[in-house]
């Protein structure tokens, strides 16, 4: 392909590039570039708001770039302070240790294992000394760092900035110079990390990188971003059926938001939402399971929820405790079968939506004692069921 071809399939789908016209002149260069992006081990698993990068990732790839993938073992370690309102709880390197093992088998399930590049950062950190730290820090002002919006906004709220959260744009932007980085995808709240990288790569007399930021995914709540500490993420190695219910818990207009930043199309116009969404939740399962799995997910969500055939489906079983209201038992059930914890007023609410269900009948009265016969099928919210054992 032509630079300029390849420049309209690296841009779509991306927020901002610093800039277009050093992308181009880089690509027009005939040498196929760095492309780096970063992950930090922070949990065992990686969510389809990582995957948004990932897939861009491959795009280099099938241009015939290099991609550089960092395993952040050290920089988890301190935790990325971008958008964040607190300090993160730090971890140990050993914590650390153990989430990494399977970081770059989920890479692959969308990189080429055979063609990326994989290194992990602290195999320069760990090497440096306490004068090399001192330098590395003598780059930046403490200006710099204090009109960066996220400490800007704690300090303003008498919220505590830790003198080593301040590290961290530094390590990342090192992280850049270590890997001779041509360019470097991130998040749209990573535009301060990666613009330290550029000045750092200056400072070292090397070409600046290009920033390349992609829109941030939301959770399955549709407000915050994705993330594992806010229980709105969907794994992408989590069991297809319970991967394919979280997926059709998303809003209609989530879902039309889905398709584009993780399958590159449009949502079917044409087509019913909630079909829309199951194709959505079938495809995704497949990409990260296989296709025979995605579709199996599907037929068990219809028989489940579609076709209302809870009788036949596979339930975790309940065991009612002593008598009590339906709020009550309601939370138990939610806390037993699924480690959910629920507040009165959240089962009430779902009381009056009509959501409760024993038997496909709406239990509609807080106080009521329902007569529980073992085998009956006690229906939660949308995504939930179980069935009562006595």
């Amino acid at each position: 392909m032509t630079p300029a071809e390849q420049l309209a399939i690296l841009e779509a789908g991306t927020v901002e590039i610093i800039s277009k016209k050093e992308l181009l002149e880089k690509l027009s260069s005939g040498k196929p570039l760095r492309a780096k992006l970063g992950v930090d081990p922070t949990s065992p698993d990686l969510h389809l708001g990582h995957t948004v990068q990932l897939e861009k990732l491959r795009q280099f790839e099938a241009l015939g770039h290099q991609v550089v993938l960092i395993i952040g073992d050290f920089t988890a370690m301190i935790g990325d302070p971008s958008g964040r309102s607190a300090t993160r709880p730090q971890l140990t390197r050993e914590e650390v240790a153990h989430n990494a093992k399977t970081y770059t088998d989920q890479a692959f399930k969308i990189l080429d294992r055979e063609k990326t590049e994989v290194v992990y950062n602290g195999d320069w950190f760990r090497e440096m000394r306490f004068e090399d730290v001192i330098k590395l820090n003598s780059r930046v002002t403490m200006q710099q760092m204090l009109q960066r919006e996220d400490f800007k906004t704690r300090i303003a709220q008498e919220h505590e900035v830790r003198l080593h959260e301040i590290q961290y744009p530094l390590m990342q932007g090192w992280d850049s110079v270590e890997v001779r980085a041509d360019v470097e995808l991130g998040g749209s709240d990573q535009l301060f990390n990666i613009l330290v990288g550029r000045d750092m790569q200056k400072s070292e007399g090397m070409p600046p990188q290009v920033v390349m930021l992609t829109p941030l995914l939301e959770g399955t709540d549709g407000v915050k971003k994705m993330s594992k500490s806010y229980g709105n993420y969907v794994g992408i190695i989590e069991p297809p059926e319970e991967m394919f219910g979280k997926l059709m818990s998303i809003s209609d207009e989530l879902m039309a938001r889905y398709y584009t930043l993780l399958l590159g199309e449009s949502a079917p116009a044409d087509t019913h939402p909630m079909e829309a969404k199951k194709s959505l939740g079938e495809k995704l399962v497949a990409r990260y399971h296989r296709a025979e799995t995605a579709a199996a997910a599907r037929a068990e969500w219809d028989t489940k929820f579609s076709k209302r055939d809870l009788e036949s489906a596979e339930l975790p079983e309940f065991t009612p405790g002593a008598r009590r209201d339906l709020v009550a038992l309601v939370a138990q059930a939610y806390a037993d079968s699924f480690g959910t914890k629920r507040s009165n007023s959240d089962v009430r609410r779902l009381i009056q939506q009509g959501s409760i269900q024993l038997n496909g009948e709406k239990l509609s009265d807080p106080r009521a004692e329902p007569a529980l016969e073992d085998g009956a099928v006690l229906k939660l919210d949308k995504k939930r069921s179980v069935r009562i054992k006595k």
